[in-house]
């Protein structure tokens, strides 16, 4: 084709078509350095720096008080999040309060990182924290108790009983609300810390219990650990089982499941 243009068309082809590969070559090196550079770097897994536990809906942190107190006498730096306003507002709001507290901690203590414990709504606000606002190169570990990832048919229910009265972290938390949707959307555990979700089968609020079950985490159910354990939603914080998972899951080496082998030392 080049043979039957003009020699002045022949060169201005030939100059195009070479402008148009560097151009290519530009981009496609520009978008792997991006890609390089844009990597999240995790945190050293051996470094365990202060624990954040942030509460349910409604904010309430007499529930987390069990969880305070056991994480203290191993030694920990453990401090309840207060969150905005009565803790049933937008889940996005609360992780940016997350995100606010974490970086306080971390300027208090001069550690690298947090861990984060997220009890039931709580988890969701955590995993919004890595997920959207810097959570990911923030956080070594990620726990969360009775969370419904998925949400519950408790909140669908209330959004149809008194659907004025349903809003904010009561609307968002009802299955298939759109932020659910796109919190889980891809990888529900990113890039960053590692994340251990314990919950119960025997849960009332969280329904259905396997809502709180997390593509990627570890999943730890009280029962697969003592299997006749009926500890329900609201016992999670207080449970021996789960309290001493927690610790577990905390400490300087990677986290692993217990098994049934370790109900009795575990519960007593």
């Amino acid at each position: 084709m080049l043979a039957t243009l003009s020699p002045a068309r022949r060169r201005f082809v030939v100059v195009l078509v070479a402008l148009v590969v560097t151009v290519i070559v530009v981009v496609t090196v520009w978008a792997a350095r991006r890609a390089t550079t844009s990597a999240v770097q995790p945190v050293p897994q051996d470094r365990p720096g202060p624990v954040l536990l942030v509460p349910g809906y409604g904010g309430s942190v007499l529930s987390l008080a069990p969880l305070v107190s056991a994480l203290r006498a191993e030694g920990r730096d453990a401090t309840i999040v207060t969150l905005a306003g009565d803790g049933t507002g937008d889940l996005r709001v609360q992780a940016q309060r997350l995100g606010q507290a974490a970086q306080a901690a971390m300027d208090r203590t001069g550690a690298m990182s947090v861990d984060v414990i997220g009890y039931s709504a709580g988890g969701v606000v955590a995993r919004l924290w890595v997920r959207d606002y810097g959570g990911d190169e923030a956080a070594r570990r990620v726990l969360t108790l009775g969370s419904p990832h998925h949400g519950t048919t408790v909140a669908a229910l209330a959004a149809q009983v008194v659907p004025g009265l349903c809003t904010g972290a009561c609307e968002q938390l009802a299955p298939d609300s759109d932020l659910l949707r796109a919190l889980n959307a891809g990888d529900e555990t990113p890039e960053g810390p590692r994340f251990v979700s314990i919950w119960t089968t025997a849960d009332e609020l969280v329904t259905p219990a396997g809502s709180a079950s997390l593509e990627g985490a570890i999943n730890i159910t009280v029962q697969g650990i003592c299997p006749d354990s009926q500890v329900a939603h609201r016992g999670l914080p207080s449970d021996p089982v789960v309290l001493g998972s927690v610790l577990l899951a905390l400490g300087r080496t990677l986290p692993v499941a217990p098994t049934a082998e370790d109900c009795g030392r575990l519960s007593s």
